[in-house]
């Protein structure tokens, strides 16, 4: 029986290349003449909560763990994978195995937080114990801090330090970890390879909608089709129109990709494009920052003084369910917005500019709390982050760490004739539209009437009017605002 000197309980990041848990289990097991157990707990604590048994997020995460078996069975070994609740799978496990130390990398949301420290309790218990490698952002949260030790509220001044702290030891920071394993040093458990549709019907899962390719090898295929046109990314960026983006959000959300390859990547990238890249996965660690710095920010403001701003609530109040009903659904009547809502529900996807047009409306055009937004995302998104989430949320609700946010409101008509004048993006998702000439396409209740009939749109019947009038909600956001920020 081979000897189990460690365990590597994989979570959010799936792969085995610059793997921070997997090397400090690798170089543990040959310091102690043992095997690695590689380890993935298809938690129930998280999925017993997903409304939807055809979850996307679920299949990434199939097809992934599948193709990490696949991977360490070329080198002699498998990859165990458990269903239950993590909080009690994992130090059975290790419990089961002699009682090795548990390697994971760290995670800062509050869930997790507290499942590892109730494991951390259970296998110290019995003479274990779970070692935290930090690994999922470029630096841990207290890394980052301002010169008198506190954490930063706003991103500038964060990115300055983040950037400083990054050049002053550019090659330890951005190392890639030996994680390859060698042949013989991952424990084989004497089972069939893991097969996709086998381990979703395992854990009551279904195959829904289709989802990008997982694993390492989906990844790596999307960094690199990416730095073909990165010289263009501060242009194209804020086109949903154009694949401007990476698209490797999904990948550092799941681990499938190293954060510290992509910084590789776009630093050996020369051009304003690839270092904007970099700064955007800058706002990454600040929002995990964040987050880890003020847990509370999950449910409440971030700038205090404005928890006390009145929201519409869909729950008691019948004009605020049919509004919250009608952006859920892309039916407010606002082209861009409505295009983005129905590409996130077809999916899994919006666009980075997307969100935060999307997000103001719901927040400072229907006044509803961005609370319900965050959730309707954390639903739907296949690359949704809490820490992002909720950072972005509050960013565009005007409650977050900014400088001065809540009186930046956009107007979801200018926004779309900016970034996707010609409405090819629009058409593609709002198909009732796609007679209308691009002079009306953003604003089609106020083409003539022999233009919308010639176009085949009915106003109030196959396109709705707006829900509301941005201009008067604006007006009545900054009231509702300057009511409790003191007019700044």
């Amino acid at each position: 029986m081979d000897s189990i000197a460690a365990v590597c309980w994989l979570r959010r990041d799936l792969r085995l290349s610059d793997n921070g848990a997997l090397a400090a289990a690798l170089s543990h097991a040959r310091g102690h003449g043992g095997k690695v157990a590689a380890v993935f707990v298809f938690d129930t604590d998280i999925l017993d909560a997903l409304p939807d048994r055809d979850d996307r997020r679920v299949g990434f995460i199939v097809d992934s763990v599948v193709e990490l078996d696949r991977t360490l069975r070329a080198t002699g070994g498998s990859l165990q994978v458990l269903h239950g609740s993590a909080r009690r799978e994992i130090p059975a496990f290790a419990a089961a195995l002699g009682r090795p130390v548990v390697f994971a990398s760290g995670d800062h949301e509050p869930f997790g937080a507290a499942r590892d420290a109730q494991v951390g309790r259970e296998l110290s218990a019995f003479g274990s114990a779970l070692r935290i490698v930090h690994d999922h952002a470029i630096f841990a949260p207290q890394r980052i801090l301002t010169g008198s030790g506190t954490p930063f509220r706003v991103f500038t001044p964060y990115f300055r330090a983040w950037t400083a702290a990054l050049e002053r030891e550019p090659e330890s920071v951005l190392a890639a970890r030996d994680s390859r394993p060698r042949a013989g040093e991952i424990r084989f458990v004497d089972q069939p390879a893991q097969d996709a549709q086998a381990l979703l019907a395992r854990i009551g899962f279904s195959r829904g909608a289709p989802v990008p390719v997982g694993g390492e090898s989906g990844a790596r295929s999307r960094l690199q089709r990416f730095l073909t046109h990165v010289d263009r990314y501060g242009t194209e960026r804020d086109q949903p129109s154009v694949e401007g983006t990476s698209r490797l959000s999904v990948d550092l959300r799941f681990g499938t990709i190293s954060v510290r390859e992509l910084v590789r990547a776009g630093r050996n990238r020369p051009g304003e494009g690839a270092a904007k890249w970099v700064s955007e996965i800058a706002w990454r660690d600040f929002y995990q920052a964040v987050l880890a710095h003020f847990p509370r920010t999950v449910d409440h403001a971030f700038q205090e003084r404005l928890e006390g701003v009145v929201w519409d609530d869909p729950d008691t109040d019948s004009v605020a369910k049919e509004r919250f009903a009608a952006w859920c659904e892309g039916r407010t009547g606002y082209p861009f917005v409505d295009a983005a809502m129905r590409e996130l529900r077809a999916t899994g996807w919006m666009h980075n500019r997307c969100r935060m047009v999307v997000a103001s409306f719901l927040t400072k055009d229907l006044h509803i709390h961005w609370k319900r937004g965050e959730r309707w995302f954390a639903r739907w998104l296949l690359d949704v982050e809490l820490a992002s989430n909720v950072g972005g949320w509050q960013w565009s609700a005007g409650t977050g760490a900014d400088a001065q946010p809540w009186f930046r409101i956009f107007n979801p008509v200018e926004q779309g004739k900016r970034w996707d004048s010609s409405g090819s993006w629009i058409r593609k998702w709002c198909p009732e539209l796609a007679r209308l000439p691009d002079k009306w396409i953003h604003a089609p209740w106020l083409a003539p009437t022999g233009v919308l009939r010639e176009a085949g749109v009915e106003l109030d019947k196959n396109w709705p009017k707006p829900v509301v009038d941005h201009a008067a909600e604006r007006a009545e956001t900054l009231e509702r605002f300057g009511r409790v920020s003191g007019g700044a």
